[in-house]
């Protein structure tokens, strides 16, 4: 049964229980989380997707039975977020974009227009090939823009040119009103009042709060690299000590430490990844990218290197296995320069067969020694029967993301040098109860002095600065796992959170854009 055709529907296309796509579009790309709607839309034009709402919001009213448990409308661009907020069992309706992927310039905006279903390979493909620019986004290729540029999403080349936020001029969303009417309104950077705010609110405020993103437009964006220097190695975990392991950590957050990014920085565009595998794992990985133009540039990374592994006493192998979300990256001991579409091609292929669960922490300054024992603990434990498919990894951050004032968008967090995510993988086909159980204790005993979670800067004078959005943790809501006084909420957005309430209750006041850990009214 294939239900709504492109042109039948204003709304879109119609997919319901018993047609051949409902199955791969119930899910999201972490196979944890499955929705059993009425039916999926998938929506190709701004006004397919203000007609797919209404007509989703007009349906809530009629709701009856078992209508009433599935009760919410989500959108999806991507299908990248990690908990359960777009696919679960109370989920009535899915509005996915994700047919909605033009990229081109818009004369009458002065500035380039990107749909909201466009995927950051999209960005690489149609983007830099047409026009030679850049978003500074994530290396994941299938992420939608929809939801990675609402959250404030950054990428390899975030500390040379900052957050994609810092670029967006406008967006246009689809958003319901008190009365139930869906209008689709565009708000820029230049707006005032409300609309300002509603603009202010996707510059960091995470996706699926305020209505059906649409289109969003980006000026000043800057050009690409033609080359970058790229290389990833490791050190092999049966070389590792104690003493090693915390070596390196603090040879990775020293170097970040020292070069924050100003004007006279030479490492100011210098991105470097540590991942910080389990032992089972084989390697403890290091990548890093720098734009091969800069002045100096195979020196400064050989120095980088250097630095790096400084004290160790232990050789840095290549890289050849797959870690976390990253491919295997072969080749690449040495420092290669690379055109920079082919940085497409090495980071775009990952899997989505594997469950999992991640978390996240802003670092203001190198991680303290209780952070690296606790690592420690969790990631160089030996058992004949464990292999555990894990990755606590610390990006770069600052440099130019720091350039940016607090408030000036609705990322909060503008004085880190580095943001943690830590990953636990496990088959779909097997619960996950033992490494649910291994990344919530390994977080709760990194964060034990502030309450089981990396607290914002403020609070007990903490080197942690809180969580990104954009890897969400729905245990940041659980006093299980979180025993601090700091919600979920001042953890993701800092003193930002009552501005955004402000924009939820004007452009969303019925609430229908609502999750687990959405703005609240």
């Amino acid at each position: 049964m294939v239900v709504g055709q492109r042109g039948e529907d204003p709304g879109g296309i119609k997919v319901e229980p018993g047609d051949l796509r409902y199955p791969a579009l119930r899910r999201g790309y972490n196979p944890r989380w499955y929705a059993d709607p009425e039916y999926v839309r998938l929506v190709a034009s701004p006004h397919e997707a203000k007609e797919a709402l209404q007509q989703a919001v007009d349906e809530a009213g009629r709701a009856s039975g078992e209508g009433a448990v599935r009760d919410r409308i989500t959108v999806r661009s991507g299908g990248h977020c990690y908990e359960n907020f777009v696919c679960s069992e109370d989920v009535r309706v899915i509005i996915d974009v994700s047919l909605m992927d033009g990229i081109y310039p818009d004369p009458e905006m002065d500035a380039i227009c990107v749909e909201a279903g466009a995927t950051n390979a999209d960005l690489r493909k149609r983007l830099f090939l047409k026009t030679g620019k850049v978003l500074p986004g994530g290396s994941c290729a299938t992420v939608g823009v929809g939801g990675h540029v609402p959250a404030g999403g950054f990428g390899l080349l975030s500390r040379q040119f900052g957050l994609t936020v810092d670029y967006l001029y406008a967006v246009e969303v689809a958003v319901v009103d008190d009365t139930g009417r869906v209008r689709l309104v565009t708000a820029t950077a230049d707006s005032a009042g409300a609309l300002g705010d509603l603009w202010w609110a996707h510059t960091g405020g995470g996706g699926g709060n305020f209505g059906v993103l649409t289109r969003l437009w980006f000026r000043r964006l800057p050009d690409a690299p033609r080359h970058v220097l790229l290389t990833a190695g490791g050190w092999k975990w049966d070389s590792i000590e104690p003493e090693s392991f915390a070596q390196i950590i603090a040879n990775f957050g020293g170097f970040f430490d020292r070069h924050r990014g100003g004007e006279d920085d030479p490492f100011a565009a210098l991105f470097g990844i540590l991942l910080l595998t389990h032992r089972s794992q084989d390697t403890i990985g290091l990548i890093a990218q720098l734009d091969a133009d800069l002045p100096h540039a195979e020196e400064l990374m050989a120095r980088f290197l250097k630095e790096v592994g400084r004290d160790l006493g232990v050789e840095r192998h290549a890289l050849t296995r797959s870690y976390g979300e990253y491919p295997a990256l072969v080749g690449l001991h040495a420092p290669t320069p690379l055109p920079w579409d082919q940085v497409d091609k090495l980071f775009g292929g990952t899997d989505n067969t594997r469950a999992g669960k991640h978390k996240s922490a802003y670092m203001r300054g190198p991680l303290p020694k209780r952070h690296v024992e606790a690592l420690w603990t969790a990631l160089a434990e030996e058992h004949p029967a464990i292999t555990r498919d894990a990755v606590v990894q610390i990006d770069s951050y600052g440099s130019a993301i720091n350039r940016v004032a607090a408030g000036e968008t609705a990322v909060s967090q503008r004085d880190s040098i580095l943001k943690l995510q830590h990953q636990v993988y496990w088959p779909a086909s097997v619960n996950g109860a033992d490494q649910l159980r291994w990344i919530r204790e390994l977080y709760r005993d990194m964060y034990r002095d502030t309450g089981g979670v990396p607290v914002n800067a403020p609070y007990a004078g903490a080197p942690t600065d809180g969580c990104y959005i954009g890897y969400p943790d729905v245990d940041l809501s659980d006093p299980v796992w979180n025993t601090s006084e700091v919600p979920w909420s001042t953890l993701y957005y800092g003193a930002d959170y009552a501005r955004l309430q402000d924009a939820k209750r004007v452009w969303d006041p019925r609430n229908v854009f609502r999750h687990r850990q959405s703005v609240r009214i």
